[in-house]
């Protein structure tokens, strides 16, 4: 989704949104099943591949990776199908498994729902050691599933706080420099207020308002809120007693207070314009935002409210299909896939960090002394979905098939104490609604 737009950008950003309606996913299938597992077959002959139309320089990015591995040795042949980005999750959740393709692309909080639905088959066995020792640690631990690999990315996401620092010393604002000085929430407050001050009609903070909050975006953008209190989205498979502790209420209460202090950004321009000096948003924002801003562009983590700084991460990622007959040339093309050139040529395309070891210390961006360096380091320090310690920092949305509750329960209650709700009653009341489906649900175990 396009920043300012109704649906949370998919194109440079591609990582971040689920802007499909993700509550139908819950009710799909009859699932729980971790023992699917792809046929290995000769690694020779057609196989099939799905994968979502982004912007058009993805497309054409993938579309030149297939052709590049099909001209390259005979024994294989990919047939792409790409499908628009508005449908293709509800696609896959719509097809039965059988007629599936051979590999898949799928967007990651989505994984667990599709193991679960056997729709997906761990891919271990079919990519090899080379490809799995080099995808970035952050992006096997969005692709896992009790030690099994289901899935590897090209590219990952990460958040942060861009500033304007023109802006910033006008005001006397010191910043952080990267992660070893990063904000506490009081000092980011204190920030926002101290900006407020000095801007004619008082507006100093872009949290990207105009997405809404009630989707993807709230628990993208703001789940990184509640791990830095230290709380979580669910613990061992319950949201009560993790997700409504007194530090989560409060975390949020100061959230709540930043709305006179934000801009709406009704047109998306809020920070380019420089209406505002700081601007809490993704990776996929940086070509727009150097354009605009220049030398006085700094890129900074977001606050920490207790437990050490945290960003989202995760975006798409591949994997082999449950039913394929083909298991191993399905892996033969996701080794070619995930290879240096095509990474390369993906993330210079969306401008994400790439998802593999070699690739991102490559990468003009995000490499020691580039100016997206934050994000890389960010993403050197992943948490996974469960142990979310004060030295980590990339934290992985909850892996469970029941992740369409959680995240609809979530962003929901942000949205109502951003409108004004008190955040103990909000979160509670979200708390309560995941462990009743979890509940009603069995807890969506995977056996």
């Amino acid at each position: 989704m396009n920043p300012g737009s109704p649906r949370f950008r998919r194109t440079a950003a591609t990582a971040v949104a689920l802007a499909l309606p993700l509550a139908a996913l819950a009710a799909c299938g009859g699932g729980s099943g971790t023992g699917t597992s792809a046929e290995q077959g000769s690694g020779t002959g057609t196989i099939t591949v799905w994968a979502h139309q982004g912007q058009a320089s993805e497309a054409a990015a993938l579309q030149n990776a297939v052709r590049t591995f099909n001209s390259s040795q005979k024994k294989v042949k990919v047939k792409l199908t790409l499908i628009p980005d508005t449908d293709y999750t509800k696609t896959i959740t719509a097809t039965d498994a059988a007629k599936l393709p051979d590999v898949m692309e799928f967007d990651g909080p989505t994984m667990a729902n599709f193991v679960y639905n056997k729709k997906l088959a761990a891919i271990g066995s079919y990519v090899s050691a080379k490809t799995l020792a080099n995808a970035t640690p952050a992006i096997k631990a969005e692709g896992s599933i009790d030690g099994k690999q289901y899935g590897l990315g090209m590219y990952d996401s990460g958040l942060g706080v861009y500033g304007n620092k023109k802006l910033l010393d006008a005001a006397g604002i010191k910043y952080p420099k990267g992660l070893a000085d990063d904000w506490t929430a009081a000092e980011f407050t204190d920030a926002v207020k101290k900006l407020a001050a000095k801007d004619s009609d008082g507006k100093s903070l872009d949290l990207q308002e105009s997405n809404g909050f009630a989707n993807e975006w709230g628990t993208y953008g703001f789940a990184p809120v509640v791990w830095s209190a230290g709380g979580s989205l669910l613990k061992n498979g319950k949201a009560a007693g993790a997700l409504d502790t007194p530090a989560v209420t409060s975390a949020l209460k100061t959230v709540q207070s930043w709305k006179r202090y934000v801009d709406p950004n009704t047109d998306g321009n809020a920070f380019a314009k420089g209406r505002v000096a700081l601007s809490w948003v993704g990776h996929w924002m940086y070509p727009a935002y150097s354009k605009a801003v220049g030398k006085d562009l700094v890129v900074l983590p977001l606050p920490d409210f207790g437990n050490g700084p945290k960003t989202g991460q995760g975006s798409w990622e591949w994997g082999i299909g449950a039913a394929t007959k083909n298991g191993k040339a399905a892996g033969a093309f996701l080794d070619s896939l995930l290879d240096d050139t095509n990474v390369t040529a993906m993330t210079t395309a969306n401008g994400a960090p790439p998802g593999t070891r070699s690739a991102l210390t490559k990468s003009s961006l995000y490499k020691q002394g580039g100016p997206l360096q934050l994000f890389a380091d960010q993403l050197a320090k992943p948490c996974g979905d469960s142990d979310i310690a004060k030295s980590c920092v990339a934290v992985t949305r909850p892996v469970t098939a029941g992740y369409p509750t959680v995240t609809a329960k979530f962003s929901q209650a942000l949205s109502d104490v951003y409108g004004g709700a008190d955040p103990k009653t909000a979160l509670a009341k979200a708390a309560r609604a995941i462990d009743q489906d979890f509940s009603d649900n069995d807890g969506y175990r995977l056996q």
